[in-house]
């Protein structure tokens, strides 16, 4: 009998590891070709991982909520054959490092050879040092008299690892203290200043809670999300435009044409994609909001792919993408829309469904929110949320005159990057937005 090692599949780009949520096959049971083994979770998204082969599940080599990366192996499977056979990643090819200049080397021995003849440490004028601060003092060539003068947080004063490493992190930034004790060193070491201070580290404030106070477990879906929004908030300089468009003859086309559209295809006729195809054509006049940053290069996108935030069973969103949206027309658009919409409820998508975004429009709208400030999806540039559509009394514009009339309009808002849009072209771009909705066809065929 031979073996089979089933590993981590790649699942699209930026995904380099998974959770297992739980594993559908136990030890010892019959596998058959492409029949799911175990259930994993991205920070994109749940899938399944089918066998390759036919065979027995011989082992486990994780448990459910390990973490796992792309690559390795997760399972050993038992197949028909002869000879055992390990079927082993390919070792990575060892890069020999090059041989640093004399210089350097001459210079990292004289370092090395410094910090040996420092004098080791010792317990001093009452106060103790562990083994651990003492081997880390002698590593960093810390001297007694700099060790003494650094205060303790630990019991009695004593100097805790947290404390030398605080230390050695504004060493050389901030005058050193002197001991009270030893009065023969006076020498200060001044700084510039110009020299930046140590970050102060942000600590949560406890929470206060009661007795009757309910504590919930966030979901992982949760706690993803809650860290792909601040690293998003830490990435990017957000700022907002925002811009309101008349959609009535959008609001009045789609009444005459849902139900028939209905009976035709059998689905239903929605505002998003008539608003998709409406952000796709900004993006072509505008093509530097299709663009991701890279160090210190842009990267401009050569095809659309538009990402629609859509909302899962258990009230999460997730974001799948349509891709290449301005080569569809308006009845593949709504095909499309209506098909990432319904798996995503279902928890049907696959990780190719999440993957390649450009830009993304979310519709806060269909929680009644008649505006909205989101947050840019990494590692995109921009992100435009769609308010709630109003009937509202509005001032009409006409060659005989202005008169009041009553409208249908919504609120567009556009959250942009600020480090690579500026003000003007991300307000260009959703006014060129509004412009398309506005200029509607009232007498289109779909």
């Amino acid at each position: 009998m031979a073996k089979f090692e089933l590993k981590l599949p790649k699942m699209g780009e930026s995904v380099a590891e998974a959770t297992i949520t739980s594993w559908l096959k136990d030890v010892g049971d019959t596998i058959e070709a492409d029949e799911a083994v175990l259930e994993i979770a991205t920070d994109k998204v749940d899938s399944e991982v089918p066998s390759e082969v036919d065979g027995v599940l011989v082992e486990k080599l994780f448990n459910v909520d390990d973490v796992v990366q792309v690559g390795q192996t997760i399972a050993v499977i038992e197949i028909e054959g002869g000879d055992t056979v390990e079927v082993k990643a390919p070792a990575a090819e060892t890069v020999a490092e090059p041989e640093p200049p004399k210089a350097v080397a001459e210079v990292a021995q004289t370092v090395v050879a410094a910090k040996e003849t420092v004098a080791p440490v010792v317990s001093s004028e009452g106060r103790f040092y562990s083994p651990l601060v003492k081997n880390i003092a002698k590593q960093e060539g810390i001297s007694q008299t700099e060790l003494d003068a650094i205060p303790g947080t630990g019991k009695d004063g004593r100097v805790t690892k947290n404390d030398i490493k605080s230390y050695l992190e504004s060493r050389g930034s901030a005058p050193v203290a002197t001991p009270k004790a030893d009065p023969v060193v006076e020498k200060k070491v001044e700084t510039s200043p110009e020299a930046p201070k140590p970050a102060e580290k942000t600590v949560a404030q406890p929470v206060v809670t009661s007795g009757d106070d309910e504590i919930i477990e966030m979901s992982r879906m949760g706690k993803l999300i809650s860290k792909h929004m601040v690293d998003s908030v830490q990435t990017s300089a957000h700022v907002q435009s925002f811009i309101e468009a008349d959609v009535t003859k959008i609001w009045n086309w789609r009444n005459k044409h849902k139900d028939n559209f209905k009976k035709r295809e059998g689905e239903n006729l929605t505002f998003t994609p008539i608003f998709m195809e409406a952000v796709a054509k900004a993006i072509r006049d505008f093509p530097m909001i299709n663009i991701s940053v890279q160090g210190d290069s842009i990267v401009k996108k050569k095809h659309i792919n538009l990402g629609m935030a859509a909302a899962l069973g258990d009230g999460n969103l997730i974001v799948p993408v349509i891709k290449d949206a301005d080569q569809l027309n308006l009845l593949g658009m709504a095909k499309k829309v209506n098909d990432l919409a319904n798996r995503a409820r279902e928890n049907k998508l696959s990780p190719d469904d999440i993957q390649g975004g450009t830009y993304t429009v979310t519709n806060v709208g269909t929680f009644g929110s008649i505006m909205g400030t989101p947050i840019i999806n990494q590692p995109q540039v921009a992100i435009l949320a769609l308010g709630a559509i109003r009937k509202v009394p509005a001032v009409i514009e006409t060659a005989e005159g202005d008169f009041i009339g009553i409208r249908y309009k919504m609120f567009l808002s556009h959250s942009y990057d600020h480090r690579v849009v500026n003000g003007a072209l991300g307000g260009q771009f959703v006014k060129a937005v509004k412009d398309y909705l506005e200029a509607w066809d009232s007498d289109r065929e779909i």
